[in-house]
Order: C-alpha cells, then sequence, then structure tokens
C-alpha cells in the first residue's frame, strides 16, 4: 500500500487495532486486529515477531539494515494533525509506544506471511461505523439490564418497606376504644382477665 492508503487506515481505525511501524524509517503500516475484548497487552509473541518482520521487510531502508526498532501503539494512541503530511502520525501519548527490536530478516517468517496474504479491500469507513453501531447496542443493552436491576431493587425495596409497614399490623376491625371496652366491661380488671 502506500502513503495516501494509509491515511484511510489511520482515520478508520478500530480501538482493537495496533499499529507497527519501523522506527524513525519510512516503512509500511501494520495494523494487527486484537479480537473484541483483548487488548495490546494479549498479543503473543509469535504475533510481535511476525507484524514486526512484515512492517521491516516492507521498509525499504530497515530491510537492508540490521538492529532496526519497530514502534507499535494501540490504534487509539494514534495522533494525526492538519500540519502533518500524508502517511506520517505522531502519538498522543508515549508512555503507550513500545518498542520491539528486530536484528534480522527472517525469511521463513516472511515467505510464510507472503504465501498467506489476501488482497481485500474494505470499505473501512461502514466497517468502522457497522462497529461503533454495534458498541451503541451494546451500551443500551448494558444500560437496560442495568435500568431493570435497578427497578427490580427498587421494587424489592418497597416491598420489604410494605411488609414492615404497621398497617398490617394495626387492623382497624380488631382495634377497641375506651368506650366499647367500658359498655362490654364493668371495670378494667374483668377487661384484663378476658385479654389473658
Amino acid at each position: 500500500r502506500d502513503k495516501v492508503e494509509n491515511e484511510d487506515l489511520i482515520k478508520w481505525g478500530l480501538p482493537e487495532d495496533v499499529w507497527f511501524h519501523v522506527d524513525k524509517l519510512s516503512s509500511a503500516h501494520v495494523y494487527m486486529r486484537v479480537k473484541k475484548g483483548q487488548t495490546w497487552d494479549d498479543l503473543t509473541e509469535e504475533e510481535l515477531e511476525d507484524c514486526s518482520q512484515l512492517v521491516k521487510a516492507n521498509s525499504i531502508q530497515g530491510n537492508k539494515e540490521s538492529g532496526v526498532w519497530i514502534v507499535y501503539t494501540p490504534w487509539a494512541n494514534l495522533k494525526k494533525l492538519p500540519r502533518m503530511e500524508v502517511g506520517q502520525v505522531g502519538y498522543h501519548d508515549l508512555k503507550l509506544v513500545r518498542r520491539i527490536k528486530v536484528e534480522k530478516r527472517q525469511n521463513e517468517i516472511v515467505n510464510r506471511l507472503n504465501k498467506t496474504k489476501r488482497e481485500e479491500f474494505p470499505d473501512l469507513a461502514a466497517e468502522r461505523d457497522a462497529y461503533d453501531k454495534e458498541i451503541r447496542e451494546e451500551k443500551k443493552a448494558a444500560f437496560r439490564e442495568a435500568e431493570n436491576a435497578r427497578l427490580e431493587e427498587e421494587r424489592m425495596r418497597e416491598a420489604e418497606r410494605d411488609a414492615r409497614d404497621y398497617k398490617h399490623i394495626m387492623d382497624g376491625d380488631k382495634m377497641v376504644t375506651n368506650k366499647s371496652i367500658a359498655e362490654k366491661y364493668e371495670s378494667v380488671s374483668d377487661y384484663e382477665d378476658d385479654f389473658m
């Protein structure tokens, strides 16, 4: 690919993408998309080596040199400013940039990757829109679930409050007044004897 096509990759990448490039030299931009729910910390040594070898092999100057440093960072850490040249990027946070040293080109790795290479021309903007829509739907579902749990908890609290309410203990039909006691009993002691 060329640097103009790299602009689309820079613009429409996904949070799961990890970007690789030869440090301080011109090279291809290699993106590794980790599985959903994983991060760049979950990349295996073999995956790091494959991406590093691929970047080195696709750098005119870096391919000829030994001991080349490869930088990699999450896509979201890439920073593109209007004054930058086409294909050029910076970083939001240098602490999120890792380096790996590639001593020499490993032809068996590069050949294996080239044999399994597929040429595709995806609509990166559409992929990003679909990804964003899926994330929005997941957030909505999580919000609905949390709201339902909150409402259920509120219903349970209300039921507990209702169960403890004195209205269930104080039954108006069973209540008596002093006047009704006086009409029925000659004295308080007669009422107390009857009560026991």
